[in-house]
């Protein structure tokens, strides 16, 4: 029997559930991000984050974090979490965790970003 990678629409759909799982009183805040699933991230921002391999993101989160915004704050562009397929499925294989669990891990991670939240700031979190 042959098996096929998850194409983009399947990790859009776990992205979509593990939203809809979080709280309501933390999803509220995220009713204005944009959620985009893409094979890799694009040569801009591989470029940008100094990567050795467009493999070394799973997730990025796109746009001005909530504790930044003021009142005056005009949206010029939506804030957007970017997952990337090919990467997280790389990770996928490697670890042998459930999909849906990286998944989430990814997506939580990056709107945690949203509210201002620093990588070791959600490493912390999740030690505790």
């Amino acid at each position: 029997m042959t098996q096929y990678a998850p194409n983009l629409d399947a990790i859009a759909r776990l992205a979509e559930t593990a939203l809809a799982d979080i709280p309501p009183e933390l999803r509220q805040y995220t009713r204005d991000l944009v959620l985009k699933v893409e094979d890799f991230p694009d040569d801009g921002v591989v470029e940008e984050m100094g990567l050795e391999s467009p493999f070394d993101l799973l997730g990025l989160y796109q746009g001005v974090a909530m504790p930044l915004q003021s009142v005056s704050y005009a949206h010029p562009e939506p804030h957007r979490v970017f997952l990337y397929r090919r990467p997280i499925l790389d990770y996928w294989c490697e670890t042998g965790e459930a999909l849906d669990d990286i998944v989430r891990h990814v997506l939580i991670h990056e709107i945690g970003h949203h509210f201002g939240f620093s990588d070791e700031d959600m490493e912390r979190i999740e030690g505790e």
